[in-house]
């Protein structure tokens, strides 16, 4: 195999993590082999002084017109003649695919030979057609790649794993086909998609072969655990998540296919080939994120239908996926008693055909009736707990007040200067990321280094500079949740900020960005002479950017000067009522040391959209994990506070009976799952 030797990375503006949480259990670090894909080498990261310009699918167009490159324009890629590509590659390839076998993706310009399999960034594909460097693109092919470390490993576990019909005891295969719900699941179709079962670990093992399956590159292993009186699943994927790519299925799609489902687990393919026949692929990390890099192989079909899971999660996750791939030709299937996974649709004896011909389209016009809504209505309705969004494990005041951490919303936070504003507000983003909340962190007040160093002491909840020992243990962890940085710092253009948030939507599905703070946006591009016009902009910019991505966006802004002995109120936010009006959601962190001492703070939530819920709660600082806790139930009580339209909200129950941690995992006696923080008890 060839390697690329290019500089040049279209996320430059990024710190992108090497795992992506997965909220399961991974493999020790030694055994997770690199992609064994043909990469251009990044070198060094690029001067952060020097703008990035983004890449539009325009630009691309007119760049490949102006050096006479043709292309075909396609749903989200431009397919263009591949200058990767050998002559004794050709031999077996029909002149159409190997004329246009190379994409590009209008979003981001990074491109994917799938002859080769060679791929790169725009910048990269600009060097090879101006002949940068070595001269010609068949220059940069100077010399082989390494061999993946640990491919022994993935032919070691393959070798040893048995198709599930050839095990000996009959009694074990009943029970694996209990275990997993492969009852009614045919050995034609698990021999048909390669499935085998590794009898030491209890676990199914999917294969990633690559394009035509002419190699094996990767593995997914699922594994059943009796979890008291259900079963829970744990996936454990070689590479690790970030470079697991596999479309499970792939190399049973064929070129005249047109149509095919989309589903978030590899049980839920098997069934659904089964029952209708259709072309079917697993997204490699479910709901938790489309990898662009996948879009290319999706380009042939006129139809994809989304069939992602039963919940409302499920569904959010499907209609942004559907915007990377043209949801003109996108179709979903909405989450409901009679239209759950498809795996337990089979096994209750649904119509798998009928539900997918059913399906909603995933586009409408700008204007529609209650016709088009009557049904997303019905799923909030039927899913009150769902709707109200993600719960806070750490917080659960807050839960109480706000119900949970919705997509789409503006939350505006503030606090006296010293209060500890960022320190908070990183716990409770932490806290949604934990539970695999993709979150993108813009910190223009203290470098990302000393960002990460408080994050990672909140999800470990102990001072690591007593036990360094135990670093890399927690570091590792802390790298595999879907976390990302902007790597600003100081004052930036709103312009530029957005850009890479659209970016980071696009490329790695973020749900929630944090930007701390606002002040540094304001007057870096001369909007306006009036800072409070310049601040109205820029909120009105982040209120839209929230709208239109479906995304959360948290907004630090700095208050208005007061007495120290007065508490901070809504008016209190600096600038005009333009940043409240336009939230959704407004919290104050009332800090009363000066009056009545140290460590004494309250989070007050002045404005909620969605209930209309608003409430004080008190907040404790632990200082060897940087933590804010509720004080003990004994001493917690919650504050009825008036609301500015006048009424007195009820005051919540303080009962905490029933309450449980949000990893299901976190059950039984046993220890927790080394890969996600145990939340529930904070250490001592």
């Amino acid at each position: 195999m060839w390697v690329l030797f290019r500089g040049g990375n279209p996320l430059r503006i990024l710190l992108p993590q090497r795992g992506e949480w997965m909220g399961r259990r991974g493999l020790p670090r030694g055994l997770a082999p690199g992609p064994p894909r043909r990469r251009y080498r990044k070198e060094a990261l690029p001067d952060l002084e020097i703008p990035v310009l983004p890449v539009t699918a325009t630009k691309i167009r007119q760049y490949l017109r102006e050096h006479g490159i043709p292309f075909q324009d396609g749903h989200s890629c431009l397919r263009t003649p591949s200058p990767f590509v050998e002559s004794s590659q050709l031999k077996d390839q029909t002149a159409a695919t190997s004329s246009f076998s190379l994409y590009i993706d209008k979003t981001t310009g990074c491109f994917l030979c799938m002859t080769s399999l060679a791929e790169g960034s725009w910048e990269d594909f600009q060097a090879s057609v101006e002949g940068e460097g070595d001269g010609a693109s068949e220059g940069l092919l100077l010399s082989k790649a390494p061999e993946v470390e640990d491919s022994e490993e993935v032919w070691r576990i393959w070798n040893r794993a048995v198709p599930l019909q050839e095990l000996p005891d009959p009694e074990e295969v009943q029970l694996a086909n209990t275990m997993f719900g492969l009852t009614k699941i045919t050995d034609d179709t698990l021999k048909r998609f390669s499935v085998r079962y590794l009898r030491p670990a209890r676990s199914l093992v999917f294969p990633w072969f690559s394009p035509g399956g002419s190699g094996l590159r990767g593995l997914k292993l699922l594994e059943a655990k009796c979890r008291g009186d259900g079963v829970s699943y744990e996936e454990t994927t070689i590479p690790q998540p970030s470079a697991y790519h596999n479309l499970f299925g792939l190399p049973l799609i064929s070129r005249r296919d047109t149509e095919v489902v989309l589903t978030s687990r590899e049980l839920d393919s098997l069934a659904l080939s089964q029952s209708t026949g259709l072309p079917t692929l697993t997204l490699p990390q479910g709901t938790s994120c489309l990898p662009p890099a996948l879009l290319p192989y999706l380009e042939q079909f006129r139809r994809i239908v989304f069939w992602l899971g039963d919940d409302l999660r499920s569904w959010e996750a499907a209609k942004l996926f559907a915007r990377k791939l043209n949801p003109k030709r996108c179709s979903l299937v909405r989450p409901g008693d009679q239209q759950p996974h498809p795996l337990e649709a089979l096994n209750r004896g649904l119509n798998l055909s009928r539900i997918i011909r059913t399906a909603l389209p995933a586009w409408h016009k700008s204007i529609v009736s209650f016709r088009q809504l009557r049904e997303e209505v019905l799923g909030e309705l039927s899913n009150v707990e769902q709707a109200a969004g993600l719960r806070w494990s750490r917080f659960p005041d807050l839960n109480r007040i706000l119900k949970g951490h919705r997509k789409g919303e503006l939350t505006v936070f503030t606090g006296p200067t010293g209060s500890g504003k960022t320190t908070f507000i990183s716990e409770y983003a932490l806290d949604l990321c934990s539970q695999g909340v993709n979150t993108l962190w813009g910190s223009f007040e203290i470098s990302n280094v000393r960002l990460a160093r408080v994050m990672l002491t909140q999800f470990a909840e102990r001072r690591l500079e007593d036990e360094l020992d135990k670093y890399d243990h927690w570091a590792n962890r802390f790298e595999d949740l879907p976390l990302y940085f902007m790597t600003f710092h100081g004052q930036q253009g709103i312009r530029t900020v957005v850009d890479t948030m659209q970016h980071a939507v696009y490329v790695y599905d973020i749900c929630h960005v944090v930007i701390d703070n606002l002040q540094f946006m304001m007057g870096h591009e001369q909007l306006s002479t009036d800072r409070i016009a310049a601040q109205d902009y820029i909120v009105g910019v982040f209120r839209k950017f929230a709208t239109d991505n479906n995304c959360h966006v948290t907004l630090v802004i700095h208050p208005r000067k007061e007495d120290d002995d007065k508490e901070l109120q809504t008016a209190s936010i600096f600038g005009s009522a333009k940043a409240s009006q336009e939230a959704d959601n407004v919290l104050i962190l009332q800090d009363r040391k000066l009056v009545t001492g140290p460590g004494k703070r309250y989070l007050q939530v002045s404005k909620n959209r969605f209930d209309g819920d608003v409430g004080v709660f008190p907040l404790e600082f632990n200082k060897s994990s940087l933590t804010f806790s509720t004080p003990p139930k004994n001493k917690t009580r919650l504050k009825k506070v008036k609301d500015e339209a006048g009424p007195v909200t009820k005051k919540p129950s303080s009962g905490k009976k029933g309450a449980t941690p949000q990893n299901s995992e976190i059950c039984s006696g046993k220890a927790p799952s080394l890969d996600q923080p145990d939340t529930s008890k904070p250490s001592k």
